[in-house]
């Protein structure tokens, strides 16, 4: 289903907002100028349904289809950033969700590989980024066994509470790349970096609590 042209409209005010938005990021921690700069391109307020663009730009998750949520700003820039994306990376998402996230990688100049489980949503989305000037590499599958035809990967990214950290996408990264996934089974997860020293050595890391929608546990370990 086409956007409507009201909805793609980029109004001072919402120009506004993603400028107030990009500065309270940066006042929470938020320090890599190139993550702050794509967060203040990305429409936020095109993933919304028109009734509720007024909350576009808080810093907060929200609900969109098939149960899922349009993650929170500063998850999304937090986890942005312990990417460390460059140019021409070639990363792969695990959960597409909206989009948001998606785009904010390719406004940074990554290439982007993303899979996202739940059909309503990869439908919408598929057709949806496109029309906004947005073209990820997009696959309706399992994010739990990643894209092995397609890797390496020089980054991975999981925007779902994972319960375990699948050994599929720590295989699917080359040496010295980087794994940012939340983990744990409750209302909360920790935030993991795991980065690959060579293929058989990992480094991990943890940096803090965020709250996320869990990815669907019934697939394979």
């Amino acid at each position: 289903m086409p956007v409507s042209p009201s909805q793609l409209r980029d109004d001072p005010i919402h120009q506004g907002l993603r400028e107030r938005l990009v500065k309270e990021l940066a006042a929470k921690g938020i320090t890599d100028k190139n993550v702050l700069n794509a967060i203040g391109k990305v429409k936020r307020h095109i993933f919304f349904n028109t009734t509720f663009i007024k909350f576009a730009y808080e810093d907060k998750a929200f609900p969109i289809a098939a149960g899922q949520t349009i993650s929170q700003p500063f998850t999304v820039a937090m986890q942005t950033q312990l990417l460390q994306v460059k140019p021409g990376d070639k990363i792969l998402e695990i959960g597409t969700g909206s989009g948001y996230q998606t785009c904010v990688l390719l406004e940074m100049g990554a290439k982007v590989f993303t899979i996202e489980r739940q059909k309503e949503l990869y439908d919408k989305t598929k057709t949806l980024l496109p029309q906004i000037g947005y073209f990820p590499k997009m696959f309706y599958g399992d994010g739990y066994i990643g894209l092995e035809s397609y890797a390496p990967f020089d980054k991975v990214i999981v925007t779902a509470g994972a319960p375990y950290i699948p050994e599929p996408l720590k295989q699917q990264l080359r040496p010295g790349g980087r794994l940012v996934i939340p983990v744990g089974e409750g209302d909360t997860q920790e935030m993991f970096l795991i980065e690959k020293i060579s293929e058989h050595e990992y480094g991990q890391t943890q940096h803090g609590l965020f709250r996320f929608v869990p990815m669907l546990t019934e697939k394979n370990r």
